[in-house]
């Protein structure tokens, strides 16, 4: 990778929603390959690879199905990565281009639920891991998990990057001793690799919410890349970011299917990881656990930084903010609370219905990836005029309906086919036997539609709009300060 970058952030990240100049561009491509490992390769994931077991699917069809449904979803997320060093911002302020200054608020909405459901499930999880080996009470540990996390964030970009590459050289050694011990020592049920078993309905049910969660990571992606140089590659900026989430995700979702099959109904996330650790040797399930909080945590300063950007990108379309350390650190600590909270208020209840959570969360972000992705490499291909995107009467409009059009439309066309256990099954998804496809439905309509309602767009016009104000977009926010 180049290193065309002259100025390198230092100390806590001033920076925010606001372009990143190019003499601040720093880092290495080889980067985000740790941060998505390690963003995916932690205990929360686990949760994603029992539905087909839970669902009445025997192993071997839910491994193939997790192996599935994480090629496919990964894919479109890791499409987004290579938004961020062409355009310098982070993921969810692109949407306005689409969904216009203000229309983009609908998904940004969407956007800070995910953030905020997550961090309570991370930090509840971690709290408890920490409750089980160090003790102390649950809610303690989701007050000290939420405050590291809150620092975390804070300082930004560079620390989460640089501590995703440490915890990554932790996890392989730590994880790699896990993995490999139940293999030897666990035994499953008679039939578990039984190819003659097979069933769609859990085999669905397991691909889609797999795919759903790698694509759930879309909101995330440019956030992490956004200060590389632009010079790095579409191709390799891509393959950094898709086989590091490929790998964690896979390497914890197959985990989570094995000791489900092996726990069966007994299975609970905590108890499971720390019997299964004491099988390789006594007290090995502690250190699992110690080490899993760690992951948690820092997932959960991901979750923050995102949520922040998002937040400042709402307050911003309804009154203009310039994006400072104060307002970073408002919004960080905004969502902290927030997340605090969820996780005190959040019941058992709310933890068995994760993986409905999961579904919603892919019902929502299948449309606007579909047309983010559509915008970017196919209608505008990648040239945006930037510092339009801060304009409320600029360019893209206070509402970009063919973008809320087709994500209308394309989540419309998804109902009938979904399948959220007890809460809702739509008729389609009856005639298929419970089977949920929307995933195959809601991408192709809602990409295809918005490609047709952009055809008379001036592309050029915009291209040469953003030539003219390259130079005051540079200076602008070298001296942070709106273009």
């Amino acid at each position: 990778m180049s290193g065309s970058a002259q100025g390198r952030a230092s100390g806590i990240e001033v920076r925010s929603i606001d372009y990143v100049p190019l003499n601040e561009r720093h880092g290495k491509l080889w980067h985000l390959g740790p941060l998505w490992f390690m963003s995916n390769a932690q205990i929360a994931t686990l949760a994603v690879g029992l539905i087909s077991i839970t669902g009445g699917g025997n192993l071997v069809w839910s491994l193939l199905a997790i192996v599935a449904g994480t090629v496919l979803g990964t894919f479109f997320m890791a499409f987004h990565s290579a938004q961020g060093p062409q355009l310098g911002l982070p993921q969810m302020i692109q949407s306005r281009p689409q969904f216009g200054y203000v229309g983009a608020l609908l998904v940004w909405l969407f956007a800070y639920v995910q953030y905020a459901g997550f961090n309570v499930f991370n930090s509840i999880l971690a709290a408890d891991a920490l409750h089980t080996t160090l003790h102390g009470g649950v809610k303690p540990w989701v007050l000290a998990v939420t405050v590291v996390a809150l620092v975390i964030a804070l300082v930004g970009y560079d620390i989460i990057h640089k501590a995703e590459r440490i915890l990554t050289y932790v996890f392989l050694v730590v994880f790699g001793i896990f993995t490999v011990g139940i293999l030897l020592t666990l035994h499953y049920p008679a039939g578990s690799f039984d190819l003659g078993a097979f069933k769609w309905t859990p085999f669905l049910a397991q691909f889609g919410v797999v795919a759903g969660y790698q694509i759930s990571w879309a909101i995330y992606v440019s956030d992490y890349s956004r200060y590389l140089p632009p010079d790095v590659t579409v191709r390799k900026t891509f393959y950094w970011t898709y086989f590091g989430s490929a790998l964690g995700g896979i390497w914890m979702m197959v985990l989570g299917t094995l000791l489900a099959a092996w726990a069966g109904a007994h299975f609970e996330t905590i108890t499971s990881i720390d019997a299964a650790g004491d099988k390789v040797f006594d007290g090995f399930g502690a250190i699992v656990l110690l080490f899993a909080a760690l992951g948690l945590i820092s997932v959960t300063a991901l979750n923050m930084y995102g949520g922040s950007l998002t937040l400042i990108s709402a307050i911003d379309s309804v009154r203009r903010v310039r994006p400072t350390l104060s307002v970073r650190l408002l919004t960080l600590a905004l969502t902290a609370a927030l997340s605090v909270i969820g996780a005190l208020a959040a019941t058992a209840h709310f933890l068995a219905d994760f993986n409905d959570f999961l579904l919603l969360v892919l019902y929502l972000f299948i449309p606007w990836t579909a047309v983010n992705l559509m915008d970017y490499y196919v209608v505008r291909r990648g040239h945006y005029a930037v510092a339009e995107i801060f304009n409320p009467r600029g360019i893209y409009g206070r509402w970009g309906w063919h973008g809320i059009i087709s994500y209308l439309v394309g989540f419309a066309v998804m109902v009938p086919f979904f399948s959220v256990g007890t809460l809702y099954v739509g008729p389609a998804a009856k005639a298929l036997g419970g089977a949920d496809i929307s995933l195959f439905i809601g991408l192709p309509v809602s990409a295809l539609l918005y490609w047709w309602l952009t055809r008379s767009l001036d592309v050029e016009a915009e291209a040469r709009l953003a030539r003219a104000e390259a130079a005051e977009l540079e200076r602008a926010a070298s001296e942070h300060r709106e273009p």
